[in-house]
């Protein structure tokens, strides 16, 4: 009953909002941020705990202004989440656009498929679907959310224009038949981890435990691993669809070392990207949850 119910308020708040216009329903959407900062301390208190240690030189002040930059983009995000169904390539023109398109379409043409290196950063749900939408679908590795009604309504969302997912729980076969047949994958690489799965590298100077499978698939597949993130753009008031050059995975009879520089690159790559758009990162994950042995709690 909890998760038929909880499925129903998800749908009348993505319909209302869905429906809105997008200036309304951006400034509704700020409020409901506005209330979650203020009343869930805990996602708060580890926003600042991030900052203080990955930008240590910025002043309290700035570290505080960027932590609610990231609340306001996470209510734009579930904004343009619940209007993704009435867009199209002709109602996003004027403020949507990628940039960087010529190294997708590089990668693509080696047809040994692409690894999209992206995170929580920027508008990652917009980003794949209107990817998809402008005719190129990929898969998407995601966790399968608790209530199934949920999970299958946002997938639902997520695939109308020829995504699909792979879940978490059991995405390497499917991953590497993807890589075999020359398609793409997009893969959050910016989550905390634990033993094996992943293994510690830099990020922000901080070790942190981070998924190798994206390093172990591009060595053994040849895939190519291409940095992929939408950005909003104060300025332009747009949303950037950006790719990067290639991420080079190392291949030599090394196998553990490979995998570990792979991970490394890419993860500084993603670094690189934050630094761009701090606002716009998910602050408020643990990402350095799971410590090197013998090393304090940080959280």
């Amino acid at each position: 009953m909890l998760e038929t119910l909880e499925y129903w308020l998800v749908v009348a708040v993505a319909t209302v909002l869905g429906r809105m216009p997008r200036a309304l329903a951006r400034l509704f959407a700020r409020g409901i941020a506005c209330g979650v900062y203020l009343s869930l301390g805990r996602l708060r208190h580890v926003g600042q705990r991030n900052l203080e240690l990955a930008l240590p030189n910025l002043s309290l002040a700035t570290r505080t202004e960027i932590l609610r930059s990231v609340y306001l983009h996470l209510a734009w995000q579930l904004v343009e989440f619940c209007r993704m169904p009435r867009y199209t390539p002709e109602n996003t023109r004027k403020w949507i656009r990628t940039e960087g398109l010529e190294h997708y379409l590089a990668a693509q043409a080696k047809a040994k498929g692409v690894l999209i290196v992206t995170g929580h950063l920027g508008a990652w749900e917009l980003s794949s679907f209107y990817h998809s939408m402008m005719g190129h679908p990929m898969g998407m590795v995601i966790r399968r959310l608790d209530n199934r009604k949920l999970d299958a309504f946002v997938n639902r969302i997520r695939c109308l224009h020829g995504n699909y997912v792979l879940h978490k729980d059991d995405f390497g076969r499917g991953l590497l038949t993807a890589m075999r047949k020359g398609r793409t994958v997009g893969i959050l690489m910016d989550t905390n981890m634990t033993p094996p799965q992943g293994e510690f590298v830099n990020f922000f100077g901080i070790p942190a435990c981070t998924a190798t499978g994206l390093a172990h698939v591009a060595r053994k597949t040849g895939a190519v691993a291409l940095p992929g993130f939408m950005l909003w753009d104060p300025a332009a008031r747009q949303y950037v669809l950006r790719f990067g050059p290639e991420i080079e995975i190392p291949h030599t009879d090394d196998v553990a070392a490979d995998i570990l520089k792979g991970t490394q690159r890419c993860t500084s790559e993603i670094e690189t990207w934050i630094r761009r758009a701090p606002g716009q990162w998910l602050w408020i994950h643990r990402r350095w949850k799971t410590r090197p042995p013998g090393e304090p709690r940080i959280y």
